[in-house]
């Protein structure tokens, strides 16, 4: 692994420079994750879009009353959920805005309503419906969370997650991306991420690039992520996710990065977390430029759906699978359908909540991968 002093050389690497600086990239991966290359079938269930944050570029949120604003009922969930399974999804990715029963009292009084005082209990129990209900496991992402809360979801999900997005103080400057987002404070981010290790949960985290940071900035985040995993092995995935203006947010006239910044970072996260972190970039927010996201070291593409936007960018569709699949062979890597939790934690007992290791282990192979499923990927 690289240093510090080196990252911050390399992640300005000149033009001239790049297609080295990816080989070398590409080479560690192949020394520790070899060439397969995973992707998870998931349904995206947007719990709710109220939040208390006003992030500079997030199309997510919505307040009471706006278009699009709406938390979802349980059944409705359940019954997204069922769906999914029936087309061959085996994840349920649950995201939601931060703590939207600290801003509104509309939210607060549909907690009442399900017997819930905090967001975070009502998803906890939808969770828990859906693990009941349909044949899906959870992935929980729902902002800053206490130990309580995570030992409380380590029970109905079998991993979890937070963007860690940047450690840069700076952008909750005023007029900057996070100045009113009090839940991006990096420092509370991080608290959430080390008391996720603390208690062996299967974490999924990364960093969100082209919102005002310096490539200084990506590189304290990238560190800040390795300390963390080195601290406690939990660091199951990071993502490496590129800002995309859109039309009405507030940094719709901001620049987005260039796919060399993104291969960047992309090729600088292999080389400073290793060859043995999962490193994953969305594949539909860089399409048609699969082989140079290959190159640069990455061996993930997400969580893909066949029934659910993606709620976060819903402009930019999910590549289908066997597209998908073709690219990804094309370049000499074999395509594997994995779980929400990835295979060295899925084999891993003290990663999982007892009550789901038979659930789980009951969809995999002997290497911890999904069980042959191209017949799902045809219907897709």
């Amino acid at each position: 692994m690289i240093s510090h002093a080196e990252a911050c050389a390399l992640i300005e690497t000149p033009p001239a420079g790049l297609d080295e600086l990816c080989a070398r990239a590409g080479e560690v991966r192949d020394r520790g994750r070899g060439r397969t290359v995973t992707f998870s079938a998931k349904v995206f269930v947007p719990l709710t879009t109220l939040c208390r944050d006003d992030c500079g570029y997030c199309t997510f949120r919505r307040d009471p009353g706006e278009p699009g604003a709406r938390t979802l009922e349980p059944d409705e969930v359940v019954a997204l959920a069922q769906a999914g399974g029936r087309l061959g999804a085996k994840e349920a990715l649950f995201s939601l805005g931060d703590r939207p029963e600290a801003r509104f009292a509309e939210h607060r009084a549909f907690l009442r309503r399900h017997g819930q005082r905090t967001t975070l209990g009502y998803l906890r129990a939808v969770c828990a419906r859906v693990l009941a209900e349909s044949p899906l496991l959870p992935h929980a992402n729902p902002g800053l969370m206490t130990e309580r809360d995570l030992a409380a979801l380590r029970e109905v999900s079998v991993s979890m997650g937070l963007m860690l997005e940047t450690v840069s103080d700076r952008l909750l400057a005023r007029g900057m991306a996070h100045d009113r987002a009090p839940d991006k404070v990096p420092a509370r981010r991080l608290r959430t991420l080390e008391l996720a290790g603390k208690l062996a949960i299967p974490f999924t985290t990364g960093l969100l690039i082209g919102i005002g940071e310096t490539p200084r900035e990506r590189v304290d985040t990238l560190a800040a992520i390795r300390d963390l995993h080195e601290r406690h092995g939990h660091v199951q995935e990071v993502i490496v996710q590129n800002f995309r203006a859109k039309p009405r947010i507030p940094m719709r006239d901001h620049p987005e990065p260039s796919l060399a910044d993104l291969l960047r970072t992309l090729a600088v996260a292999r080389l400073m977390l290793g060859p043995d972190v999962n490193i994953q970039a969305p594949p539909n927010l860089s399409p048609a430029v699969y082989p140079r996201l290959l190159g640069a070291g990455l061996n993930d593409w997400g969580g893909i759906s066949p029934l659910t936007l993606d709620h976060i960018n819903p402009e930019k569709p999910w590549p289908v699978i066997p597209e998908l699949r073709r690219a990804t062979e094309a370049q000499g890597f074999v395509l594997r359908e994995r779980l929400a939790i990835y295979p060295e934690f899925a084999m891993r007992p003290e990663c999982l909540d007892e009550a789901l290791r038979p659930r789980v282990a009951a969809l995999l192979d002997g290497r911890g991968l999904v069980k042959d499923t191209h017949e799902h990927w045809r219907r897709w």
